[in-house]
C-alpha cells in the first residue's frame, strides 16, 4: 500500500478546526472532531498537531490574519490627510457588519488564551501586528492604546449584542489620537 501525498492536508485540518470551533465552541474541538470535519484519518491530526493546543494555535493564527490584513489593506489609514479616528471607526463598522459568526469565532479563539497559555503568544502577535501598522501613522504608545480601545469596543458589541455606534467609536478614538 503506497502512501498518498497530500500537501493540503494540514491546511484542511486547520480549516476544519475553525469550522468545529465556530459550530461547537472550543469545548467541541478534539483531534477526533477535526479529523471527522476534515475527512482525514485521526492519525493525520495527531501527526500534524501533536497536541490540541498546537491545533488551536494554528487556528488562532489563521483567524488573526483577517483584521490585520484589513488594517493593512486600508490605504487611507496611512494617509496623514485623513482622520485616523474616523477611518478606524469605519473599519470596525465594516468588520462587525461582515459575517458575525466569523468575528465571534475570532474573539472566541482570542479569548481562549485566558485559559490556554499556549495561545497567549499568538494573541499578543495580533496586538503587536496591528500596533505596528498603526505606529506608521502615530506613535507606538498611541497605537497600542488604539488597539486596546478597538478591542474593547468590539468585545462590548459582541458580548452585549448591541449595535455598533460608529460615531461613539470615532469620538473615543479621537480622544486618544494626539491633535485629533
Amino acid at each position: 500500500m503506497t502512501r498518498r501525498h497530500d500537501p493540503e492536508r494540514r491546511q484542511r485540518i486547520i480549516d476544519a478546526a475553525i469550522r468545529v470551533v465556530g459550530r461547537s465552541g472550543i469545548a467541541g474541538l478534539s483531534h477526533r472532531s477535526a479529523a471527522a470535519e476534515a475527512d482525514v484519518p485521526l492519525g493525520s491530526t495527531t501527526y500534524h498537531f501533536k497536541t490540541l493546543d498546537e491545533l488551536l494555535v494554528a487556528a488562532l493564527r489563521q483567524t488573526n490574519e483577517g483584521f490585520a490584513k484589513a488594517v493593512a489593506a486600508r490605504r487611507t489609514l496611512m494617509d496623514p490627510r485623513t482622520d485616523l479616528a474616523a477611518e478606524l471607526a469605519a473599519l470596525i463598522g465594516e468588520w462587525l457588519a461582515g459575517e458575525r459568526a466569523g468575528v465571534e469565532l475570532e474573539y472566541e479563539l482570542y479569548l481562549a488564551a485566558l485559559r490556554r497559555p499556549a495561545l497567549r503568544p499568538v494573541a499578543a502577535e495580533w496586538c503587536e501586528e496591528v500596533t505596528e501598522l498603526l505606529s506608521r501613522r502615530t506613535d507606538p504608545v498611541t497605537a497600542r492604546a488604539l488597539v486596546a480601545l478597538m478591542d474593547g469596543i468590539c468585545l462590548q458589541v459582541l458580548l452585549t449584542g448591541g449595535p455598533y455606534d460608529e460615531e461613539y467609536a470615532r469620538e473615543m478614538m479621537a480622544r486618544v489620537v494626539p491633535g485629533a
